[in-house]
């Protein structure tokens, strides 16, 4: 998976790859009895590079900062065993997915439009989301933004924009996000964050149980070692920070799909408060899943619970 992400080209159709196959899917479809495939979708001046399994309703699973598809290796082939399509992308800036130069480029509402057209160059008409982290946020604004796309919504440790807009000003929660504001200098955290072998991202990943495996780590290193994704990766936070409150509150309304939130009680970044969202921005919220034993990383610590909350919630 060596293709250049850079510059757009035709839209391919997904590549069949046998489960059990070299890298980068050896071992993520268990027994065999799903087979992975990889494509890349055109969206405007985008390309996406995604990874597809199964048939049935479409399930896209929306990954967050630092990690990219891989991140829902835990996820994709129980989804589709359970009859859905299951297409998991890296989203812009990420991997193999291309890097528009700026940090205007990577605002939510440009991401949340990438997502907009990759369902539908995948042939659907809506879905159901899963977003961690960023990619909690970029579902949130999917479901803002384009209500008609989305059937359900499943968010995993990423607050809603107004309850994050609320809390982080509280001192706990500032100390928690204090690499929002870091991330959001010029040319130091690129040269701190590739410092040995990305340390420091490595060291974003440490409240995992169990631990990410050493095989696990390389193929995180490959996709941050991508030429510029490093920047790209960064530019959502600079993005943020740089919008005015009132331009990001202008922007929030009410989310109608039926919508899940499960959150790791240990996440280090997060606090439990921003697990809630307003009543009334989320009128159709059906809970709040918290797990006490897992961290921000609750699609990795509790994989198994997670997989079986997302089958429940979207075989309904």
């Amino acid at each position: 998976m060596t293709a250049p992400a850079e510059s757009p080209g035709p839209v391919s159709e997904a590549s069949k790859l046998p489960a059990g196959s070299a890298d980068p899917f050896n071992g993520l479809a268990a027994d065999g009895q799903v087979e992975l495939r990889e494509g890349y979708a055109e969206i405007g001046d985008v390309r996406l590079h995604y990874v597809e399994a199964g048939e049935g309703p479409l399930i896209v699973l929306l990954h967050g900062f630092p990690e990219f598809w891989y991140g829902w290796r835990l996820q994709i082939a129980p989804l589709a065993a359970a009859g859905f399509r299951v297409v998991a992308p890296d989203t812009r800036g990420y991997n193999l997915s291309s890097r528009p130069a700026g940090v205007a480029a990577y605002g939510a509402d440009l991401l949340a439009d990438d997502i907009h057209g990759l369902i539908r160059e995948l042939g659907a008409e809506s879905a159901h989301l899963v977003g961690h982290d960023w990619g909690g946020t970029i579902a949130w604004t999917m479901a803002m933004n384009h209500p008609e796309v989305v059937d359900r919504l499943a968010i995993l440790d990423a607050a809603h924009p107004r309850t994050l807009q609320k809390e982080l000003p509280h001192p706990g929660q500032l100390r928690r996000s204090w690499y929002f504001f870091y991330f959001a200098l010029p040319g130091l955290p690129e040269q701190h964050v590739r410092a040995g072998r990305f340390h420091f991202l490595r060291r974003f990943l440490r409240d995992a149980r169990p631990p990410y495996t050493p095989e696990e780590m390389d193929r995180y290193v490959e996709a941050w070692s991508q030429p510029g994704a490093v920047t790209a990766m960064l530019n959502y936070y600079r993005s943020s920070v740089r919008t005015p409150p009132k331009k990001a509150k202008a922007a929030i309304r009410p989310v109608s799909a039926p919508t899940l939130v499960i959150w790791g009680q240990r996440d280090r970044f997060l606090g439990p408060k921003l697990a809630e969202p307003d009543h009334d921005d989320v009128p159709n919220l059906d809970r709040v899943e918290r797990l006490p034993g897992a961290s921000h990383w609750v699609h990795h610590d509790e994989a198994e619970r997670v997989n079986q909350l997302l089958i429940d919630f979207f075989g309904r």
